[in-house]
């Protein structure tokens, strides 16, 4: 599971009860897992119950792990003796491995920067208190003006609001913003990730409406728009679709269809230039 730090600190405060896994199988992983990390009681374990694979013999399963506040799903491989358990990714080598990635991206009604007709397609999963969503920002202020005309970015919302406190109140301004004026979007975008440091749970209702007005957009419209359920239905179907495509950290960036978890230049660079290499020498796969 290589849960993370916050997974590992058992907190203090008393869980819910337990559900009991349904079958020994379930029970047995539960078990090693609990034994493996230390998880005591206070920890919520769930073994969901394993399906078959197309690998003879293997079983998948999702591991809901649960610690305070903080939420984890983890996939999971167990031989069908219940001997061997493993997690990481399978792949058919005999299928495009970024095609089912392309197709589950939704980009209908989502923010979009950049020629529709671009060779690379950017698509970033992000919250907009997110450290490490604001150093990808940076990243792509610099990095897009070298790929003018070839690269496209596509916003998706992925608030981790157990995280952020204010993370779904930015993200419900930049899905007003975007209804109101989709290129004002990139305007809030920018405000909001380069004042990110002086927003807080407290004033994020007043930044969001002083950085709507800087953008050009209508005051009294963005606020009705801001506490409108169409507006917070818009932003869940963004992060629903994330969860799909098994996002769990952000930012989440597909280049493609091909993953990249974080803000790594170089890594973004590499994916941008081999997808540009590869349609430059026919081998062009589709981005839709």
């Amino acid at each position: 599971m290589a849960p993370g730090a916050r997974a590992q600190q058992a907190p203090s405060a008393t869980a819910a009860p337990m559900p009991s896994a349904t079958s020994p199988g379930q029970k047995n992983i539960e078990a090693y897992l609990r034994h493996l990390y230390a998880f005591g009681p206070d920890v919520l374990l769930v073994v969901g119950t394993p399906k078959a694979t197309p690998v003879e013999g293997l079983l998948e399963t999702t591991i809901d792990l649960t610690i305070a506040d903080n939420k984890q799903a983890v996939k999971f491989y167990v031989s069908k003796d219940g001997k061997f358990l493993f997690r990481g990714e399978m792949s058919d080598m005999t299928k495009d491995p970024l095609a089912e990635s392309r197709a589950q991206i939704q980009m209908q009604d989502a923010p979009s920067l950049g020629d529709p007709k671009a060779a690379v397609t950017l698509v970033e999963y992000s919250d907009f208190e997110c450290p490490v969503c604001r150093s990808l920002h940076d990243v792509l202020r610099g990095m897009l003006p070298n790929y003018a005309g070839k690269v496209r970015v596509v916003f998706k919302d992925f608030p981790l609001e157990q995280l952020h406190p204010w993370a779904r109140t930015a993200a419900l301004a930049g899905r007003c913003a975007y209804q109101q004026d989709p290129q004002a979007f990139w305007k809030m975008y920018d405000l909001i990730y380069d004042n990110q440091e002086i927003i807080s749970a407290a004033n994020a209702w007043t930044k969001m409406l002083d950085y709507a007005g800087q953008s050009g957009l209508d005051g009294g419209a963005f606020k009705g728009c801001m506490a409108s359920p169409e507006a917070g239905e818009a932003v869940n179907a963004s992060r629903a679709n994330g969860q799909k495509l098994d996002v769990n950290s952000t930012p989440t960036v597909f280049v493609n269809g091909r993953r990249l978890v974080g803000a790594d230049s170089h890594l973004l660079e590499q994916y941008i230039n081999y997808e540009l290499a590869e349609q430059k020498s026919g081998k062009t796969t589709s981005k839709k």
